[in-house]
C-alpha cells in the first residue's frame, strides 16, 4: 500500500511538472530525491547518530585523542551509506555499476598517485593505537618542538612555543625517534653549577641543594642529588638533579630558571664564584741582527 502511494506520489508530480519541464522531468526528480535523501542522511547523523556516538565514548572513558578519529569515521560511513541509499532512491543503479567499473580500473593509478597520502594514513593510524603522544602534548622531534594541538589521519599540527602553528605529515613521527618529555606524570631536569677550582665542593653542593628543597616546584620525591661530573679547563662541575610534577613547556622554563636564579644568588653571599672562560696566550720573542738582512748592525 505505501509504496503504492509513493509510486503514485511520483508519478502525480511528474505529471505535474511534465508541462514545464518537458524531457527534463525525470532528471529533475531523480535529483531531487538524491538531494533530499542525502540531506536527510545529514540531519539523521547531526540530530541522532552523533550525540548517541558521544554517549557511548562518554560510557567508554575515551579522551580526545581516541574521539577525535573515531568521530570522522562514522561520519564517513554515515555520509557512504546516505550517498549509496541516494542513488538507489533516485534510480541511478546503472550509474552505480559503471562508478564501481571506473573505480576499479582507476585503483591502481590512484594508489600509486597516492603512497605518501596513505603512507600518512597508515602512520595515523599508528599514533592513534600506540599513543605515543596525545592532544595537548609537549613532543620534540628532529630538533622542532611544541604542543600537540590536533591528529587526524594525514597530519599532526603542533604549535610551537613562539606560537606558530606547524602541520607535520603523520610519517615524520613514526619514522624517526619522538620525545614525550610529558609522557610521565614526573619529568627530572639536570642542570651543571660551574665554580671555581679553589670553591668549597661540599658547601656549594649543600647550597645547591638547600635551593631545590626551598623551591616549591621541585619534588622532594624523588629527593634533589648533586654529583660532580666534570672537571673542565676553568670550572669543576656540579650537576645538579630535580624532579618537577605534572611538567609542561611552561612549567619546565620557570622552574629551572627559578631555582638556577636562587643558586646564582647564594653563591654570591657565599663568595662562590662562577667563573668565566680564561686563556693564556704564551709566545718567546727573538732577536735577529739587523745586518743578516742587508741592514744596519
Amino acid at each position: 500500500m505505501g509504496a503504492a502511494a509513493d509510486g503514485s506520489s511520483v508519478v502525480a508530480i511528474t505529471g505535474a511538472l511534465n508541462p514545464y519541464l518537458g524531457p527534463l522531468t525525470g532528471l529533475v526528480i531523480d535529483a531531487a530525491i538524491f538531494t533530499a535523501v542525502v540531506f536527510a542522511t545529514y540531519l539523521l547523523y547531526k540530530a541522532v547518530i552523533s550525540p548517541l556516538v558521544g554517549r557511548l565514548f562518554d560510557r567508554q572513558g575515551l579522551d580526545e585523542h581516541a574521539r577525535r578519529p573515531l568521530q570522522k569515521i562514522v561520519a564517513f560511513l554515515v555520509l557512504f551509506a546516505g550517498v549509496t541509499v541516494a542513488f538507489g532512491a533516485a534510480g541511478y543503479q546503472g550509474f552505480l555499476r559503471s562508478l564501481a567499473t571506473i573505480a576499479a580500473a582507476a585503483t591502481l593509478a590512484v594508489g600509486f598517485a597516492l603512497q605518501d597520502v596513505i603512507k600518512n594514513f597508515v602512520a595515523g593510524v599508528f599514533i592513534y593505537t600506540d599513543k605515543p603522544f596525545r592532544i595537548g602534548d609537549w613532543i620534540e622531534w628532529q630538533g622542532n618542538s611544541g604542543i600537540v594541538e590536533d591528529i587526524s589521519f594525514r597530519v599532526t599540527r603542533v604549535r610551537t612555543f613562539d606560537n606558530e602553528l606547524l602541520t607535520v605529515p603523520n610519517h615524520a613521527l613514526t619514522s624517526d625517534v619522538v620525545k614525550n618529555p610529558v609522557a610521565k606524570k614526573t619529568l627530572r631536569l639536570k642542570f651543571v653549577f660551574g665554580i671555581d677550582y679553589e670553591d668549597d665542593v661540599d658547601k656549594a653542593t649543600d647550597i645547591i641543594v638547600e635551593e631545590a628543597e626551598k623551591s616549591d616546584a621541585i619534588l622532594d620525591d624523588p629527593a634533589p642529588s648533586v654529583r660532580l661530573t666534570e672537571l673542565a679547563d676553568s670550572y669543576v662541575g656540579l650537576q645538579s638533579r630535580i624532579w618537577i610534577d605534572d611538567p609542561s613547556r611552561a612549567d619546565f622554563v620557570k622552574a629551572r630558571a627559578d631555582y638556577v636564579k636562587a643558586v646564582k644568588e647564594r653563591f654570591d653571599e657565599e663568595d662562590i664564584s662562577i667563573p668565566f672562560p680564561q686563556r693564556t696566550v704564551s709566545g718567546r720573542n727573538e732577536w735577529t741582527d739587523p745586518s743578516s738582512f742587508g741592514g744596519e748592525a
